[in-house]
C-alpha cells in the first residue's frame, strides 16, 4: 500500500545489507530471560510469531524464562501452548480470545493498567524492553516505514527496546500523524508479504439495535465521538448515519467509522483540535478499511499516551465516550474487565475516555 514499491526497499538493502537478514539470524540475539514485545491486534507480525516458534522448537535450549508483552492478540499465540512453558511466559496488559484461558488458568499473566500509562513503563525502563517483533509499511524514499494499523503503544516499545525486528509487508497501510520509524532505528528487516489480520464483529441482535437508537438520542450533532469494538458499538455507530458533522477523537478506528465518514455523517470540521482529522491510535477492520486509510490525509494515527489522555480528550468540546460494560450491581458499580472472578478483557482505555468527556465542555460519558 502507500504506492511504496520493492525499488524503494531495495534500494535500502544496498545502503544497510546488515539489516536485512533471515528470522533465525535476528532470532540468535535473543537471550535467557528476554522480555520480548509483540505488536499489537490486527498488526501483530504474524509471519515473525510463526518463525519464533520454529527457531525455538529447532533450537530448544536457545533461551529459557523469555517474557512474551503484548496487549491483545487476534492471531497465532503458541506461546502460551503449555510446551512452551520452559521457553515462554506470557504478560498481557490486555486480554484477547486467544489468551483468555491461559490468563484465567494460571498459564499467563495479566498486568492491569490503563493503555495511556504503558508507554511510561516502557519509556522509563520500568517493564524495559529487550526485544520488540513488529510489522511496518514498506520505506518511504527516505527511509521512513508506518506503524500502520498499530500504532498505540508499538511505537513506544520499539523506541524504548535494546532490539527492534521489523517485518515489512506491503499489505500494511501507511498512516499518517505521528505514525513512523526510520530504517535506521530498526536492528532487523525481514521482508515478508502476507495479509493483515482482520476483524469482524458479530452481526448485532435486536437488542444491540435497540441499544443503538437510545444512545443516538442522546448524540448531539457537531459531537466528537469515542467508540469500542464489537457487535454493540457497531450497532451504535449505525444509529449515528442521521446524524451532522460529527467528529472523532478515539483508541480504536473501525469499520463502523469509515462506514459514517463515507456517508458523510463525520466530517471532524467541528472539532476544537484536529479539525478535519479522524484521530485514533490502531485500527480492527476489514481489508477494504484498510485500503481507506492507507496514505488518507483525512486520518491521523497517534501513540496512545497521546490518544488517551484524558487532558487531550477534554479539548474537544461535547466529547461523548460511549462504552460498553459486562456487569453493573445494584449500588451502580460497573466492571469492564471481569465476569465475577474470570478476567474476561482490561481496562484498557475505556476509563481515560470517560473521564476526559466529562472534563470536556458539553461533554458526556455514556455507558452501555
Amino acid at each position: 500500500m502507500g504506492g511504496f514499491s520493492a525499488e524503494h526497499l531495495n534500494k535500502f538493502k544496498k545502503l544497510y545489507p546488515e539489516k536485512f537478514v533471515e528470522p533465525e539470524k535476528a532470532f540468535k540475539e535473543i537471550h535467557r530471560g528476554d522480555r520480548i514485545f509483540i505488536g499489537t491486534g490486527c498488526g501483530e507480525p504474524v509471519y515473525l510469531v510463526e518463525k519464533l516458534i520454529e527457531f525455538v522448537q529447532k533450537f530448544p535450549k536457545a533461551f529459557f524464562d523469555a517474557e512474551v508483552l503484548h496487549i491483545w492478540t487476534l492471531g497465532v499465540a503458541p506461546y502460551t501452548d503449555q510446551k512452551f512453558k520452559r521457553n515462554f511466559r506470557h504478560n498481557a496488559f490486555f486480554i484477547g480470545s486467544n489468551t483468555r484461558d491461559a490468563v484465567n488458568k494460571g498459564l499467563a499473566d495479566y498486568t492491569p493498567i490503563f493503555l495511556s500509562q504503558v508507554p511510561y513503563l516502557f519509556r522509563n525502563r520500568i517493564i524495559p524492553i529487550d526485544v520488540a517483533l513488529i510489522q511496518l509499511s514498506m520505506p518511504d524514499e527516505h527511509g521512513y516505514m508506518s506503524y500502520g494499523i498499530s500504532v498505540d503503544v508499538v511505537k513506544s516499545a520499539a523506541e524504548s527496546a535494546d532490539l527492534v525486528i521489523a517485518q515489512v509487508n506491503k499489505h500494511m497501510p501507511r498512516v499518517h500523524g505521528d505514525s513512523f520509524i526510520h530504517i535506521e532505528d530498526v536492528d532487523y528487516i525481514i521482508h515478508h508479504d502476507e495479509k493483515l489480520l482482520t476483524y469482524e464483529s458479530s452481526p448485532s441482535d435486536e437488542v444491540c439495535k435497540r441499544i443503538g437508537k437510545y444512545v443516538s438520542k442522546l448524540v448531539e450533532n457537531g459531537s466528537t465521538i469515542q467508540v469500542g469494538y464489537g457487535s454493540l458499538p457497531d450497532a451504535i455507530l449505525k444509529s449515528l448515519e442521521e446524524k451532522k458533522d460529527l467528529g472523532v477523537h478515539t483508541e480504536l478506528m473501525s469499520d463502523g467509522i469509515v462506514d459514517l465518514m463515507e456517508k458523510g455523517v463525520i466530517t471532524n470540521e467541528k472539532k476544537s483540535i484536529h479539525r478535519g482529522k479522524t484521530v485514533a491510535s490502531f485500527c480492527m477492520g476489514s481489508e477494504k478499511t484498510y485500503r481507506f486509510i492507507d496514505d488518507n490525509p483525512e486520518i491521523e494515527f497517534h501513540p496512545i499516551e497521546y490518544t488517551n489522555n484524558p487532558f487531550i480528550i477534554a479539548q474537544n468540546e461535547k466529547m461523548t465516550a460511549i462504552n460498553s460494560a459486562l456487569e453493573i450491581d445494584l449500588t451502580g458499580q460497573a466492571t469492564a474487565e471481569s465476569i465475577g472472578r474470570y478476567m474476561y478483557s482490561g481496562i484498557g482505555g475505556q476509563a481515560d475516555f470517560m473521564r476526559g468527556a466529562r472534563l470536556s465542555k458539553g461533554g458526556k460519558s455514556i455507558l452501555v
